[in-house]
Parts: structure tokens; sequence; C-alpha cells
């Protein structure tokens, strides 16, 4: 039997600035990442997206990033493991607190952005965020792109971890994303999009952009609930998987 969760980065509001769809998209995705106020987000948005996350029945995780919203936590920065790991725990502390108040419970943590690419690569980085994660609670699950160094780092120190796939991302040959600022990062085509979502599930391969097939595991799949068109986008693709015989459903509740 076929599982796949779609998650979906929500709560990135802040102040007088509004961002994404999400209350539209909390009827589509099983689980969401919410920003804790570092790249983006802040305090009402956070217990705003919290509520509405519960009401929905969808699961919710702590979206960790770096401090720069200025640059939504896209750009890279310099910054030691132990700053990682700090920055983690302190981010996670903010959205627990808020789920807590609210009578509910997180599931997940998954970082943003450029901590999250960069993660991706580098060890240390990676068992700092592992590290701090699992101090704060054990029982957490880690998202990491597939094949990552965050999915090692979260398998050695004893958490559950979900290896997430993109539907909208195009892929390199070892196995990372291609870069945002390259014109062949996105996939605009939804067909093309359920296709690779599709085969990385029941294939367990993705083609990257050189050509080569990449061995892959898909546990969870981003949905990106920013765009233009993400709600008709996100609603297409959930309707494809179940079409497709994959049962979709977050992945804390998925054992």
């Amino acid at each position: 039997m076929y599982r796949l969760d779609m998650n979906c980065d929500l709560g990135e509001s802040f102040g007088a600035y509004k961002l994404g769809n999400d209350e539209q998209i909390l009827d589509v995705v099983t689980s969401c990442n919410i920003a804790c106020g570092f790249h983006a987000g802040d305090a009402a948005t956070m217990r705003k997206t919290v509520a509405m996350a519960l009401e929905k029945g969808v699961a919710i995780g702590a979206h960790p990033g770096l401090q720069d919203l200025v640059g939504f936590g896209r750009r890279n920065m310099d910054i030691s493991p132990q700053e990682a790991h700090d920055i983690v725990v302190y981010q996670i502390g903010a959205l627990y607190g808020f789920v807590r108040a609210q009578g509910g419970k997180m599931q997940h943590v998954k970082a943003h952005g450029a901590l999250y690419n960069m993660a991706a690569v580098n060890a240390g980085l990676a068992e700092a965020i592992a590290e701090a994660v699992y101090k704060v609670d054990p029982e957490l699950i880690l998202f990491g792109l597939s094949g990552s160094e965050l999915i090692r780092a979260g398998q050695k120190i004893g958490l559950r971890t979900a290896s997430e796939v993109f539907a909208d991302r195009t892929y390199q040959e070892n196995g990372t994303l291609t870069p945002r600022r390259r014109p062949d990062a996105m996939i605009e085509d939804t067909d093309k999009a359920v296709a690779q979502v599709i085969r990385m599930v029941k294939e367990g391969k993705v083609r990257s952009q050189q050509g080569v097939d990449v061995a892959i595991q898909a546990d969870t799949v981003c949905i990106h609930g920013d765009g233009p068109h993400a709600l008709e986008f996100a609603r297409h693709i959930r309707q494809a998987l179940t079409d497709a015989g994959i049962t979709v459903q977050a992945v804390g509740r998925s054992a």
C-alpha cells in the first residue's frame, strides 16, 4: 500500500503583509510547517495558523529558518553548528508554546529555505539541527530532503524521520534540488509535477536535469502555498494521488 503525506509551508504573513492562501490550503494538505518568526511569521500569525490547523485536523510542524526576513530565509548565511542548534531550539519553542496553549500536539520539524538546503549537504549543520529537535522532544519527526545529511543525522540520533520530495522542483543528479536562481528550477506544468510525484512514490526514482534517474524515498511531498495557482495545484495533486491509489495522510498517523 502506498502512502504519502502532503505538507505545505504556512504562517508566512508578517505584520501588515499577507502571504499565501493558508485557510484554503489547509483543506487539502495533511501536514503544515508553520513559520516561527525568523524568516517569516509573527506571534499573531503563529497563533492564528495553529488554530486553523487544529480546527481542520492538519498535523502541525515547526518551520525554523535563518534570521533573515528581508531575504525570506533563502540566502545562505555562514552560521556555526552551535548557532544552528540554538536558533532551531528557539523557534521550535516559540511554536510549541502556541500549539500547547491551544490544546494541540506538534508532529514534526522542517527547516526552511537556505537552512534546509545547507543542512542537506553539511553534516555538521544537519547533526546540530537533529540534536536540537531531539533535545526539545525526541518524539518529534524530522523532515528532510530525501537522501540528505539531515535524514542521516536524524536517524543516527534516534529521531523518526520523513524523507521529503518536491512536486514542483527539479532535481540534480546528486539528489539535491536545482537552485531557485536557475530558470529550470521550477516545474510549471501541473501534469509533469503529478507524474514526478507518482513516480517517486511508486518507483522510488526521480529523473534529474542531467537525464539520470536518482533513487529517492518519498514519505512526504511539499506543496508550495504562495504561488498564484497554489490552491488549484494542491487540489490537483491530491486528487491525482488518490486516483493513483496512493493514500494521503499525515506521517504521524500512518504507522
